[in-house]
Formats: C-alpha cells, structure tokens, sequence
C-alpha cells in the first residue's frame, strides 16, 4: 500500500525529470544574437555600431589596398551611391589576413579606398577575419554560416533588415553583380 509521502514524491519526481526540463527548455524562446550587437572601431576615429542601422540591411566587406580585387571598391561605391538613399549600409572592413594585402596603416588605407577609389561608405580600422582574432562580428558571421567564410578579401555579407545574414557573396561576385543587387532590393523590400 502507498502512503501520501510515497505519492507525494513519486509525482515530485515526474515533475522534475530531466526529461520533462529539457522539454520545457526547448520550448522556451531563444534569444539569438544579431549582427546589430556588434560595432568597429572606426579607420577615421571613433566607432562604427551596426546596431545605429538596426532595420536597414547592411553589407560587411572585408577589404584589403593591394589586392586583385581591390577594384571592386568602385563597385561597392556604386552600391552605395544607388541605394543608400533607400536604407543600405555599407561596411568596408580592411584586413590583412589574406597574402598581406593590406599591410599599411589608417593614412594608407584612407588614400587607396577614398581618394583613389573614391569611397564615401564607412570603413572600419583594419581587423582580423578570420582565425582565433577574428573580429567578435567575423566569429559570430563564421558560427552562423560556417561554410561561408571569408577565403580571401572582398567576401561579402549582406545583413538582412531582421539582423541575421541573409546572403553571402565570395571576393569572385562583383558588387554590381545582378545577384548581388537583386539581393539587396529583396533585402530593402523586406519588412
């Protein structure tokens, strides 16, 4: 025969299961971190911090001064020249991670980006991408999408309205690539 405290405690059991605690933490909500938590230190002084666009889509490049691809800084201008207007952030991030293509200082990368390319978007202070000091927002980026991490310089990351990445485009995809724009209208039409 079974008393109250056998009951009592069989009941109290079945309630504190750790299977009946795993259920009730899969159910609760998961709060994940956005691409809006993350900020750089700005090439010009001070910081750039992605949550200041939060709700605009934002599109991150890893940039470098001596690169094959360093051309594609005027495409990113053009980018940024037709849809900044409509909400697009553009974020140029120098690094030297790949061939030590960006081996100069602020004065450098400033000369080559702006008064050769003429880019008037964002840069950031060169950061690393990649490896064990990776940039917080490259580790974050790399974590969701590890297949789509950088490889070389100017890989794109195309930042949806809701924080989360919503493209990733290779250093090969010019920025004015029709797959490139077409992501970004799609990102701009997003609510």
């Amino acid at each position: 025969m079974l008393d109250r405290r056998t009951i009592f405690m069989a009941a109290l059991a079945a309630v504190a299961s750790p299977a009946s605690t795993r259920h009730a933490l899969a159910q609760a909500p998961v709060s994940r971190i956005t691409a809006y938590a993350f900020s750089f230190p700005a090439l010009a002084g001070g910081d750039i911090r992605l949550a200041d666009y939060a709700g605009r889509p934002i599109l991150v490049v890893n940039t470098a001064s001596l690169c094959g691809f360093t051309p594609q800084y005027a495409g990113l201008q053009e980018l940024w020249t037709e849809f900044q207007g409509r909400g697009l952030m553009i974020l140029g991030v120098p690094s030297n991670d790949f061939g030590g293509q960006e081996p100069g200082g602020t004065t450098e990368i400033a000369n080559t980006a702006q008064q050769h390319y003429g880019v008037t978007f964002p840069m950031a202070a060169k950061a690393a991408v990649r490896g064990a000091n990776a940039h917080p927002f490259y580790k974050w980026a790399a974590d969701a999408r590890p297949k789509d991490v950088p490889r070389w310089n100017f890989h794109k990351y195309l930042i949806g309205r809701d924080g989360y990445i919503a493209e990733v485009f290779p250093e090969s995809v010019e920025p004015t690539d029709t797959r490139i724009r077409t992501a970004i209208a799609r990102a701009l039409a997003a609510s």
